[in-house]
Formats: structure tokens, C-alpha cells, sequence
């Protein structure tokens, strides 16, 4: 089941796509797709209403696609999750995740502009396997499933300012990534039933249309697992929240490829998960 949001920025409707391609209005189950929605078990109840055949059908030809999900309370990003990105960083494989901080405000839809900040000279690109929570997970126990704790998973970019991220007041990451468009996320979420295992997912990115990066989620250091049981220690994971999990070797801090400037293209892909096309322009 995939769940997107279409409509001008402030105006969103929450919609089902169907395995057929079909759409269909949730507007009478849920205003949003907000963490109210993932709370009360939404994604359940939209199945059981599309079931039941309850849900009218909607043409989104021509409109905006939105981030998929609404007003997260959080957006917890894992740094250096693949090795090979690692090292291409300039860095040894983390012992434990590193956890970063990205606004809510951040996001943007899978084919906004994003937007370059003045003084911004070393913009990137992170194709990332996003993680959206489906009910609260705090201090989950070895017994405990953590992926019982997702509600499903999405495309994400997790756009970075380097120079910022980096060299500023001794390298204050989040700082260089928590711009607004800084995180497009969609088209849509994929309910956790239909991805399956999320560690078998092949990601790749593209930017002017020449190849980026091209890897395999069953590359990542730390698995989606093991990101949400260790985040669930320090934090509590609310439903809605996002958790990115880390991008593959590929990105332009590896020093093989140019610095994101306005005009160009980014695109990027998750198997299952959709694309994202989005055109860089000065903010």
C-alpha cells in the first residue's frame, strides 16, 4: 500500500495509490497524513476502508505531489552508514550510529526545487532509505522487534552543505543540512508489509543525468533494525517521525564528482520506492 500527499504546499490531501496505479481520496478518514494519523493506526484503517471499497477514487494528473508524510515531530538522520561512504569521507566506520538532527521544515516534495542558500558553495546529494514510525518505540527491550515499530519506508535526499556541515564551529553537521527543501522525500510511503526486508533495496542517484550513486541497502553498516533499537535507548521514536538511515558511496565530498550548483538536476531512485526529480536553483 502507498500513501502520498498532492497539492499545493499548505493545501495537501492525503491519497492512496493502489497496486493498479489507482488513486483514492482519504479526505474522509484522515485530513493528513500526520503523526495523529500513524498514532491511530491509520495505514490499517485506510486498507481495511480501500477493502471494503469505501474510498473514492481522485485524478492527481497534474498536481503537486507532496512530501508523504505531514508535520513529523522529528527527522533523526544516521551519518557514515555504509562503509565505502565512510571512507570517502575521510573517516573510519562508525563503532555506534551517529545520530543527527534535520527540522521538520526541511522537507519538500520529490519534484520541488530545492534550494541553494547564498554562500552555499559545497551542496551534495544523499540518496537515503527513509523510515517512517508507525507507533512509539522507547527503550525497546532484545525481545522486541523494532521493525514492528515501522509504519513504512520512503525515499529521502539528505541534501548537505559541506563546508557548513563540516568546517563550521568545528563541524556542527546538522547546521549544514537543516535548510528548508533540504530533504525531498517521496513520492510516496510504501506500507513496511509490501517492502518486506528493507535490507535488500538497491539505491541509486543521478545528477545531470550522469550516474551518482549505486548501491544496495544491504550494504549499510547498522541496520534499519538495529538503527531503531539503538535510537529508541536515547530518544523516544513518536509515529510519524522519519529516521534516515545513510547514503551510499558516490556523493560529491569524495572529491570524483562537482559541487551541486543552481541549474542542476538531481535524481535518485530506491527500488519500490519511487523517484525523485528535483532542480537546484539559488534561494
Amino acid at each position: 500500500m502507498r500513501l502520498m500527499r498532492v497539492g499545493a504546499a499548505g493545501s495537501e490531501r492525503p491519497v492512496l495509490r493502489d497496486a493498479d496505479g489507482r488513486h483514492y481520496d482519504l479526505s474522509a478518514l484522515t485530513d493528513d497524513l500526520t503523526p495523529e494519523f500513524f498514532a491511530a493506526d491509520g495505514p490499517a484503517r485506510v486498507a481495511a476502508a480501500h477493502r471494503a471499497g469505501a474510498l473514492p477514487p481522485i485524478e492527481v494528473g497534474g498536481v503537486r505531489v507532496a512530501p508523504p508524510i505531514a508535520r513529523p515531530g522529528a527527522v533523526l538522520c544516521i551519518g557514515q552508514n555504509y562503509a565505502a561512504h565512510a571512507a570517502e569521507s575521510g573517516a573510519e566506520p562508525p563503532a555506534e550510529p551517529i545520530l543527527f538532527y534535520k527540522g521538520p521544515n526541511s522537507l519538500a516534495g520529490p519534484e520541488d526545487d530545492v534550494l541553494i542558500p547564498a554562500g552555499f558553495e559545497q551542496t551534495d546529494w544523499e540518496v537515503e532509505l527513509g523510515v517512517v514510525i508507525g507507533c512509539r518505540a522507547h527503550r525497546l527491550t532484545p525481545d522486541e522487534d523494532p521493525l514492528a515499530y515501522v509504519a513504512g519506508y520512503v525515499l529521502s535526499n539528505d541534501v548537505s552543505e559541506r563546508a557548513v556541515q563540516l568546517g563550521a564551529a568545528g563541524g556542527q553537521w546538522s547546521k549544514g543540512k537543516i535548510s528548508p527543501t533540504f530533504n525531498p522525500l517521496g513520492p510516496w510511503l510504501v506500507t513496511a508489509d509490501e517492502v518486506g526486508d528493507p535490507q535488500a533495496l538497491r539505491l541509486r542517484s543521478w545528477v545531470n543525468g550522469e550516474p551518482r550513486q549505486d548501491s544496495t541497502s544491504a550494504d549499510m553498516i547498522f541496520t534499519v533494525a538495529e538503527i531503531v533499537r539503538h535510537l529508541s535507548q536515547y530518544v523516544a521514536l513518536d509515529p510519524g517521525d522519519l529516521v534516515n538511515t545513510g547514503t551510499p558511496q558516490g556523493v560529491a565530498l569524495s572529491g570524483r564528482f562537482p559541487y551541486l550548483r543552481a541549474g542542476d538536476v538531481m535524481e535518485l531512485e530506491i527500488e519500490g520506492l519511487g523517484r525523485h526529480r528535483n532542480r537546484l536553483v539559488d534561494a
